[in-house]
């Protein structure tokens, strides 16, 4: 029996912690991804607990499958043809946030960076301003170490909550090994975060929402936030811009299908309507082989490519 069957008859024969658990059939990628491409995946979960979460992922794993986590599906490229797996989604349902402590609050994997910003700003707490225009969840952002401006997870988040293959961890300071769009996430794919909490400092709500506004204008500025995009697609190269690199190639405009390297900013590539995943994957290696060829200097992509059960589609 195919591992989708099987996990089909578990699901609905759980009378237990999984009841009420949000789960669908061949469910559209575009849909989720802020690309807006991407082909159906087999199953699709939206737990609304981190134990539905947990119980979830025991009862997959049994069924011989091993789920693709996703947030807001801002930084993922989903192949044309769909996943053969089951995508478990935590930006719908798995969002709570709470104040914890004096400076501390606490989110769940699927809250929005956008709305952890928010409440901070609300309950006098600064630090998060950066993250607000930031597209992503908090289990994304802390795994990527996701920043803007000059700031990034690894100043503000103090411990993580995660399932691990032995367990659940909560991992604290050095134990997350944040660098540039790097933690212990990056080199442990097999681990879920299930909440983070960020220390912060005491701040003026009015000053804060002043900040947070400022760097949205700066973002609504420089930034082609009218079209789906992953945000900024490349890495930046050590000493290097990506966006300044791909400009000085003379690549602003550059088509493939329905994908553009933005004229706003180069380091995007948008989806100008009907673009396919097939269209976005080749002209990002044709920015790829231009810049490197042009300057000798080598991007990786920041978006992380995703095919077949969950692996990574990028060939170089």
């Amino acid at each position: 029996m195919a591992w989708f069957d099987l996990l089909d008859k578990e699901v609905d024969g759980t009378h237990g912690a999984l009841s009420d658990l949000k789960y669908v059939k061949d469910e559209p990628m575009s849909r989720h991804t802020s690309f807006r491409v991407g082909g159906a995946a087999r199953r699709m979960a939206f737990p609304c607990t981190t134990e539905q979460l947990v119980i979830l992922m025991g009862i997959a794993e049994e069924c011989g499958v091993k789920p693709f986590l996703m947030g807001n599906g801002t930084n993922l490229l989903v192949d044309d043809s769909g996943l053969d797996t089951l995508v478990v989604g935590t930006s719908e349902l798995l969002t709570r946030i709470e104040r914890t402590d004096a400076q501390c609050i606490t989110a769940e994997a699927g809250a929005s960076l956008s709305r952890a910003a928010s409440f901070a700003c609300s309950q006098g707490l600064s630090g998060l301003a950066f993250a607000h225009g930031i597209p992503g969840s908090v289990g994304g952002g802390v795994a990527m170490n996701a920043g803007a401006y000059e700031s990034d997870m690894s100043r503000v988040v103090s411990k993580v909550t995660a399932l691990f293959p032995d367990g659940i961890r909560t991992l604290r300071g050095a134990e997350l090994d944040f660098s540039y769009r790097h933690s212990i996430f990056s080199d442990h794919p097999d681990a879920v975060v299930l909440r983070a909490e960020f220390l912060l400092d005491y701040g003026k709500e009015a000053d804060i929402r002043a900040e947070m506004d400022a760097l949205m204008e700066r973002r609504k500025k420089s930034q082609p936030l009218n079209l789906p995009s992953a945000g900024s697609f490349f890495k930046r190269p050590e000493g290097h811009f990506a966006g300044a690199l791909i400009e000085g190639c003379g690549l602003k405009g550059t088509r493939e299908g329905g994908a553009q390297v933005s004229e706003k900013h180069a380091g995007f590539i948008v989806n100008t309507g009907g673009a396919t995943c097939a269209d976005i994957a080749a002209l990002a290696k044709r920015v790829r082989e231009t810049v490197y060829t042009q300057t000798g200097v080598t991007l990786m992509p920041e978006v992380k490519y995703v095919t077949g059960k969950g692996e990574s589609g990028w060939k170089f």
